[in-house]
């Protein structure tokens, strides 16, 4: 049987296809407010797999538009009630149910204080949509299994065309309508030796860098959620600070290398890393000859890491199934998460 963490993985380019037939309006009426008022300063506010997302956007924003962008801890704004200087700057939150008190409360604050807020949530008429000034629905529809898939993706193809609406980057527009094809493709990729390598695994490693941090991020906490696997995600940058001592004969890697100035130290990593006798999964693109794993390329380097992360979810509900768990009822978890 197959389970609704697959099939709602494998209807991602649905969302991406609804975006771009409605979507547009609204965003470029949100980057035209942020270029006759630039902010100096973007903070993002969200948890668990919405702040990954928040970290791809936080990754492309600096990149594109040189903007500064912090990740705030909510309890500065909720509980300390921090005297937080935003008047001017911009405050974006990312959600699927748009629910949690501190999410809410969050941007309230911040928006009261000044800050110009945005909201992408994939439920409709949530009060998190009601707190602030303008909110992006993800158009991902309902998503059953508990284990975010469609809705990542959906929220991280949101937030590359808010991006590229805001540069005004006819490129980046331009290479971002033929994503859902490139996500059709993507999922047609065969990942079944990482399937074969972790079937068993306790434990393991999952590095990347760059705007590819945010997808090592997401596949770490899907391994915990679906597969119960102690999965870390480290950039790899960071790996020689500590986490090397961890690794030994056989250790388990995935090193998620897409294109872009970071893949070539990655590859280099994921060859020392096979030196040392780990068990290294190297996810690069098909002229990368030591690859394990093949990543489908988009049409431009910034939307590779979503490509990425849709190969990652088919293999990770195969993962699950394979170790004789059900991907749509991970232990403990519920899909909407309330935190105050």
């Amino acid at each position: 049987m197959t389970s609704k963490m697959l099939e709602e993985a494998l209807s991602s380019f649905e969302a991406v296809q609804a975006q771009l037939q409605q979507l547009d309006p609204q965003m470029i009426e949100i980057a035209g407010r942020l270029r006759r008022q630039p902010p100096q300063v973007a903070m993002t506010v969200a948890r668990g797999s919405s702040d990954h997302a928040a970290s791809y956007f936080a990754y492309l924003t600096m990149q594109q538009l040189g903007v500064p962008v912090a990740s705030l801890p909510m309890s500065v704004v909720t509980m300390q009630q921090a005297p937080l200087k935003v008047s001017g700057q911009v405050a974006f939150a990312f959600s699927q149910s748009g629910q949690s008190p501190d999410l809410v409360n969050s941007l309230r604050l911040l928006r009261k204080r000044g800050a110009l807020s945005v909201s992408m949530v994939n439920a409709a008429d949530s009060p998190l949509e009601a707190a602030c000034e303008f909110s992006v629905p993800l158009l991902a529809g309902t998503e059953s299994s508990v284990a975010a898939t469609k809705s990542f993706i959906a929220t991280l193809s949101a937030s590359a065309r808010l991006i590229a609406h805001w540069k005004e980057d006819s490129e980046l527009l331009e290479a971002h309508n033929a994503l859902p094809e490139g996500l059709r493709e993507a999922a047609k990729q065969d990942w079944s030796a990482a399937i074969d390598a972790l079937r068993d695994c306790e434990r393991l490693m999952v590095i990347g860098r760059g705007a590819g941090f945010a997808i090592a991020q997401e596949a770490a906490l899907k391994f915990k959620e679906t597969s119960a696997i102690q999965a870390e995600a480290f950039s790899s940058a960071e790996v020689r600070h500590g986490p090397m001592a961890l690794i030994d004969e056989h250790y388990p890697l995935l090193v998620f290398a897409p294109r872009g100035a970071e893949q070539a130290g990655l590859i280099s990593l994921a060859a020392e890393m096979r030196q040392r006798g780990a068990r290294v999964l190297l996810a690069a693109p098909d002229d990368v000859s030591e690859r394990d794993l093949t990543l489908t390329r988009a049409e431009h380097p910034a939307l590779d890491p979503i490509l990425a992360i849709q190969s990652f979810y088919v293999m990770a509900a195969g993962l699950a199934v394979a170790r004789g768990m059900d991907p749509d009822q991970p232990r403990h978890l519920s899909k909407v998460t309330r935190t105050h």
